[in-house]
């Protein structure tokens, strides 16, 4: 059994592979792969599939094939998701909140987990459980980076992922925050690019991503 303190562990070491998690919505599932190969290629290994849609579990099943990458399934809402999500092969987890359920599901299947908070009273309930990297999350609508910068000065030692809202345009503000370790964006992947399957174009996106400092 996965305890928090070793989750955090884990989490932090996928954060730190790059500046950048994929956020991906996914409606078909062939796509998948290709997709995971071209931000791999990128420099952007650590991949988040959200189960927002029916494809979600199979294109996770594709992406962990794909040498070099890490899968993990966001939006893990019940027990269900996360038994669902680790058999399909996701290797994290990710979740816009924290439930006692979901958190207990996580650590009972050894399944490291980025659980969601939007308040200081959220990440000092998940601290005390022992949940030192989180999720800050919808980042934009909650402050943006001077509310994360705001939260990390009473509470430093907590390292955060913030999702919501994040860009290229807006990422350095985040990562130069001494409490955030990486964002979380959808931009690298638009959807329209993956629909026309041009990879090269994402792998590109994936590139600038990769190359922003922290």
């Amino acid at each position: 059994m996965l305890t928090p303190k070793d989750a955090s562990i884990q989490s932090e070491a996928l954060c730190r592979l790059a500046p950048v998690v994929p956020v991906l919505v996914i409606d078909d599932a062939s796509s998948a792969r290709a997709l995971a190969e071209a931000l791999i290629a990128g420099g952007l290994p650590a991949l988040e599939v959200t189960l927002r849609t029916p494809a979600a579990l199979d294109a996770i099943r594709e992406m962990a094939k794909v040498e070099g990458g890490v899968v993990g399934a966001g939006t893990l809402l019940t027990p269900a998701d996360v038994r669902a999500a680790v058999a399909a092969g996701a290797k994290f987890g990710v979740s816009p909140g924290a439930t006692e359920t979901v958190l207990t599901a996580c650590e009972e299947a050894d399944l490291p987990l980025l659980p969601g908070v939007a308040t200081a009273s959220e990440v000092m309930r998940l601290l005390e459980r022992g949940y030192t990297v989180q999720k800050f999350f919808p980042a934009e609508a909650n402050g943006g980076a001077p509310a994360l910068k705001a939260i990390g000065a009473p509470i430093p030692q907590v390292r955060f992922c913030p999702t919501g809202g994040v860009s290229l345009k807006n990422a350095n503000d985040y990562l130069s925050l001494s409490n955030t370790i990486c964002v979380g964006g959808s931009w690298v992947a638009p959807k329209d690019l993956v629909a026309k399957g041009d990879w090269k174009a994402i792998e590109e996106l994936a590139r600038e991503a990769a190359a922003l400092p922290r």
